[in-house]
């Protein structure tokens, strides 16, 4: 399996919100990202599902080397 169906099937979370917002990032920004970005991504990624919703649903605060990540995911919402 390579790299993008690998994470194609990590963003799989079994809620529409969580599906949207990480699967519209991966199609979209993951492509453009520098490797540095890709990392925290796939450490966004390795969040359990409730963690990662309180996260991108702005109802946890965000580790501080994710908040640009986490605000790029949310600008690709609104898009």
């Amino acid at each position: 399996m390579d790299e993008q169906a690998r994470l194609k099937w990590q963003c799989r979370r079994g809620t529409k919100e969580l599906d949207f917002l990480l699967n519209r990032y991966l199609e979209t920004g993951y492509l453009v990202a520098d490797q540095g970005e890709r990392d925290l991504f796939v450490e966004l990624l390795g969040m359990e599902d409730d963690e990662l919703s309180a996260v991108l649903m702005a109802e946890a605060e965000v580790p501080e080397e994710m908040q640009v990540l986490v605000g790029k995911i949310h600008n690709f919402y609104v898009d």
